[in-house]
């Protein structure tokens, strides 16, 4: 991980150096960019780990960037926003980020986020093969992609190891600071505006009706379950 490669996207030129200076000192290989469009620019030349990306930036902004880069790849961001407002951090997760960190930040808390970042994807994800069937809906983790009504669609790299953790604990209510540690990372528990985010996108991908969900239930101040109610041959996981 010491070695991992992170780009450092922020129009500010001060936090650039403090922080090409910090992670460089800890073993990362870092570069850096002043603008979205110089961080594309750089990533069609170079291969990176994870991105550390200025949600407030003019011309390209953050938001836009990160929907740009989650498009073509599965590298890790995680977006730098202001304290205090919530849409930014809405929105951040919303397009494919991570996580976040809000400005100021403290430097251990950043290496906290970037750590679990780096190692966001469960094992299991990766080498996994079964295909699971409920309720007209097909997911494919090794592939990482759900079909529903014919359609079918790609998921990211977190909603991937989230939606694996809920499949793999079947009609059980899970708590919000365990699955925020089980798919975040140790260093996670009280980030439920995360957990939101990204069960509104599944719920998109996987509910026939988002609205009125059938197979991703909230848990009232608890958490979320996810039902398994297809007992016909062929459903749950199949190889």
């Amino acid at each position: 991980m010491n070695h991992s490669r992170i780009l450092v996207v922020d129009d500010e030129p001060q936090l650039r150096r403090a922080l090409k200076s910090t992670l460089s000192a800890l073993g990362f290989l870092v570069s850096d960019a002043a603008t979205g469009e110089a961080a594309l620019d750089k990533l069609r030349d170079e291969k990176f780990d994870l991105m550390l990306l200025d949600v407030n930036m003019p011309g390209l902004n953050g938001i836009d960037t990160c929907r740009a880069v989650r498009a073509k790849s599965d590298m890790g961001i995680v977006m730098l926003t202001v304290r205090g407002r919530a849409e930014d951090k809405i929105r951040a997760l919303d397009s494919g980020a991570d996580g976040y960190v809000t400005k100021p930040f403290d430097v251990n808390e950043l290496l906290a986020r970037i750590r679990a970042t780096l190692r966001r994807t469960p094992a299991p994800v990766h080498g996994e093969s079964r295909v699971y069937r409920t309720e007209g809906v097909e997911i494919s983790f090794r592939e990482r992609h759900v079909t529903l009504g014919g359609r079918t669609t790609r998921l990211s790299p977190k909603e991937t190891a989230l939606l694996h953790f809920f499949v793999t604990h079947p009609n059980e209510a899970l708590p919000h600071e365990r699955i925020l540690q089980a798919v975040w990372g140790p260093d996670y528990g009280n980030e439920v505006e995360y957990l939101r985010v990204f069960v509104n996108q599944l719920r998109k991908k996987i509910e026939p009706d988002p609205s009125s969900p059938r197979l991703l239930l909230t848990e009232p101040w608890l958490g979320y379950r996810f039902a398994l109610r297809d007992e016909r041959p062929g459903a749950g996981l199949t190889s």
